[in-house]
């Protein structure tokens, strides 16, 4: 089920617009401590008599939304749509004109595989710019689809990619959208293909949704696994460990160009 969307302040937000917290005068006085702080919406939900609830995480709150594989979530408050505000200042857009979501891609128990995710991990902690959002999807190839079809501009997809270059190369190509088979929409079990999740994203905007554009910046991996080997590998192999910072400094460099609306060549 595609995550719900809520009107909030005139502007339609879902699962990772940021809000700022107006509790209501008679709200619990737990949420009217939190009046005034931002917070990024998780989900948008419906109870038992049609009434819309939001739950959202608190911007600052250490267990990220966005990072299940560490066990951790973040703490969920819920609000009525008219408890909430976009956030920003007045009269500027909840986010800007074109919000970023950069995703770790792979298998972490297929050896270089786990680059994607090496790198969302790595970005956890650094700071970026409001409207980019940061997650490790993993191998959850249906996650990511959905999520590419909710109002970015530009989605960065981080993985493991072989282009017969030296192991541990990084380069930024951007796959041709026109271009995309319907045919090859199924996502995959134990591994996730970026052109794959393209063309089920793209199969799945049946209201008319349009895809972001998408970019990929990927790694020439060192050691290959198909995912049908008897054992588990987990680690990144040394060329690639070693690009994992080099691809934390040309996502930064590739967000900064977006946001500024710089031709992005590479």
């Amino acid at each position: 089920m595609r995550d719900r969307t809520v009107l909030v302040g005139g502007v339609r937000l879902g699962r990772g617009g940021r809000v700022r917290l107006r509790p209501s005068p008679g709200a619990d006085i737990l949420d009217l401590a939190l009046t005034g702080r931002t917070a990024e919406i998780d989900a948008v939900e419906e109870d038992m008599e049609g009434r819309t609830h939001v739950a959202v995480v608190l911007d600052d709150d250490p267990a990220g939304i966005d990072f299940g594989t560490s066990g951790q979530m973040g703490h969920r408050f819920f609000f009525s749509p008219e408890e909430l505000e976009p956030a920003g200042p007045p009269g500027e857009p909840a986010a800007p004109p074109d919000r970023i979501l950069v995703a770790g891609i792979g298998n972490v128990f297929l050896a270089d595989d786990g680059f994607g995710p090496a790198v969302a991990e790595a970005l956890r902690d650094r700071p970026l710019p409001d409207g980019v959002h940061v997650a490790d999807f993993g191998i959850r190839g249906m996650d990511l689809a959905y999520r590419l079809l909710e109002g970015y501009g530009t989605a960065v997809l981080v993985d493991a990619a072989p282009h017969g270059q030296p192991p541990g190369t990084v380069s930024v190509i951007e796959p041709d959208a026109d271009a995309l088979d319907d045919a090859n929409a199924a996502p995959e079990v134990h591994a996730m293909d970026p052109v794959r999740t393209l063309a089920l994203a793209r199969r799945l905007a049946s209201d008319g949704a349009a895809l972001p554009r998408v970019l990929v910046v990927g790694c020439e991996p060192l050691v290959r696994m198909r995912g049908d080997e008897p054992d588990v590998a987990v680690g990144l192999s040394e060329p690639v460990r070693r690009a994992v910072g080099e691809a934390v400094g040309l996502v930064e460099s590739l967000v900064g160009e977006l946001l500024a609306g710089k031709e992005v060549t590479r």
